[in-house]
């Protein structure tokens, strides 16, 4: 069964990207996946309520990048870059996908899953938070849940503006992860 949820989320990344979201049917979706229609149905009750579905594929895809590519042997800093490095790579690398996550999410009621979707994500900058802080790395009275969601957002919303909102200059790009971890590093009390 998850195997088909997982083609229709496939097929219908696919789709979205081609035609757009107001010009997709669910009969493209399932014609692409290979499946039935009342298929589709029994994971989800219209096309734009794959939109959730997709979101959460791509913060996976955050989360395990993040996971896999961090130097725990590394300084805090040189971790705080490697994920702002990695989410301004997959921004880019899947700049479409974002875009039609964020044109189908505002156009319907499920913006309010965004938050339970990236549970995980902000869990995971939570404990990198609290480990810095308890090994004084960063300033102490920092609240890790509440800094890891605001610099998730910080981090996702500056890749966005390099890649989803411009042209994607590389060197814009460069200047402005430079300076987001300026930043960051600044306003964690990142000791020196």
């Amino acid at each position: 069964m998850a195997d088909k949820k997982g083609r229709i989320i496939d097929s219908a990344i696919e789709v979205f990207s081609e035609k757009g979201i107001d010009k997709t049917k669910v009969s493209d979706i399932v014609k692409r996946a290979g499946i039935a229609q009342g298929t589709f149905y029994l994971y989800f009750s219209s096309k734009l309520a794959v939109m959730p579905s997709i979101a959460e594929v791509m913060v996976e895809k955050i989360l395990e990048e993040v996971k896999q590519h961090i130097d725990q042997k590394a300084s805090f800093s040189e971790q705080l870059k490697q994920v702002i490095n990695i989410v301004f790579k997959i921004t880019k690398d899947y700049r479409d996908i974002f875009a039609l996550i964020y044109a189908g999410l505002a156009s319907t009621e499920y913006l309010q899953e965004w938050e339970a979707i990236y549970a995980p994500y902000y869990e995971w900058m939570s404990v990198f938070l609290e480990d810095a802080r308890n090994e004084g790395v960063i300033r102490q009275s920092i609240h890790p849940d509440q800094t890891a969601v605001l610099l998730i957002g910080l981090i996702e919303s500056a890749a966005e503006q390099a890649y989803l909102y411009s042209h994607g200059d590389q060197d814009a790009a460069s200047l402005k992860k430079q300076e987001l971890l300026h930043f960051v590093e600044h306003a964690l009390g990142l000791a020196k």
